[in-house]
């Protein structure tokens, strides 16, 4: 078993085009390996889901940090600290009210599948991102 509690995990819908290529963008500008990944179809996913008491409703990304679990924008900013400063730009999302931010992160997940399509079948990691994946 993976040591997940010096470490962030990402829960991620793995047939959605839109979560697989928000992993891809983590996985290529993290400033240091902080994250592991696990699709929410996977054990691990649905296990954690359990543990934290996420809703079935939430099915985008998740950030499990310190042992709190994060859903919707709270997930997205819990992300940008850890990302390469050019990216901390995008902190200013902050400013928003969480309503506001939440509404407009529910309203794109509701139709992402309709804009990006999806996935038969859930993401593989490379051989070399195989470490980060928790399933």
């Amino acid at each position: 078993m993976k040591d997940t509690d010096k470490k962030a995990v990402v829960l991620f819908d793995g047939v959605c085009n839109v979560c697989n290529v928000a992993v891809n963008f983590i996985l290529r500008n993290e400033k240091e390996e902080y994250y592991q990944f696990a699709s929410l179809q996977s054990q691990v996913g649905a296990q954690m889901k359990r543990k934290y008491e996420i809703a079935d409703s939430v099915d985008s990304i998740i950030v499990i940090e310190d042992g709190h679990a994060y859903t919707y924008s709270d997930a997205a900013l819990k992300i940008v600290p850890h990302l390469q400063q050019r990216w901390h730009f995008l902190k200013v999302i902050k400013w928003l009210p969480k309503p506001v931010r939440d509404g407009l992160y529910r309203q794109f997940a509701k139709q992402r599948y309709r804009l990006f399509g999806k996935r038969e079948v859930c993401r593989i990691p490379t051989k070399n991102e195989r470490e980060r994946f928790l399933s």
